[in-house]
């Protein structure tokens, strides 16, 4: 069953409350949560107070993103905010092994992600530490970019890697989903689909219904 992950990046922050509240009641499985820094990637998005502030309102799953420069320092922050599952860059850490044991020490799911053009057999090493590996089917740092062609082998390719080791990541998609190629990554493999504008243009529950009726 394909999860579905509202990212608030796009949604109308004048109606934060309203709008997480329409998907959730919708039936999203995620709320994505996209933290960057102005230097992993070229853009600065929000951080701990907004997430602490949210979770006193909604139970949903938190998808915390962090595009950010040795997010090892962050760890346990995001983790007392409310994050449920923290995801962080391979290409941002400088001991990517020491990050991703921080998660787990903080008691949350923890992921990897890759931006488009990294190489996937990047993550054989990493593959029994992770819960979920996000590749990045858009450059990061903005949204409604173009989704790559490529990301529909490189799901493929990221499943057969792990297949090779015997475990299961849940593989999520992030960049570029809209009502045309949703079920065409579900198909190639995708297990979460990350939708920023396609959900937050419009009326955020009846994208979300959607989908919902689409995928699941």
């Amino acid at each position: 069953m394909v999860k579905i992950a509202p990212s608030i990046l796009a949604a109308d922050f004048n109606r934060l409350g309203e709008e997480i509240k329409a998907v959730e009641n919708a039936g999203a499985d995620y709320l994505h949560i996209d933290v960057m820094d102005g230097a992993f990637v070229p853009n600065i998005s929000f951080g701990l107070p907004l997430i602490k502030s949210i979770r006193r309102n909604t139970d949903i799953f938190f998808d915390v993103h962090l595009m950010i420069m040795e997010p090892i320092r962050f760890i346990e922050s995001f983790s007392e905010s409310g994050a449920d599952s923290i995801t962080v860059h391979l290409e941002a850490c400088s001991d990517v092994f020491s990050t991703l044991r921080q998660i787990r020490k903080c008691g949350k799911k923890c992921g990897i992600s890759i931006k488009p053009t990294t190489p996937v057999t990047r993550l054989e090493p990493y593959l029994e530490l992770v819960d979920m590996i996000l590749i990045m089917s858009v450059e990061p740092g903005f949204g409604g970019q173009t989704l790559f062609e490529s990301t529909y082998q490189r799901i493929k390719d990221v499943k057969a890697l792990a297949e090779e080791h015997g475990v299961s990541p849940d593989i999520e998609i992030d960049g570029g989903i809209n009502r045309e190629n949703a079920k065409a990554l579900a198909d190639a493999g995708a297990d979460v689909l990350v939708m920023g504008s396609t959900v937050f243009a419009g009326d955020p529950g009846e994208n979300v219904s959607y989908f919902t009726k689409l995928l699941k």
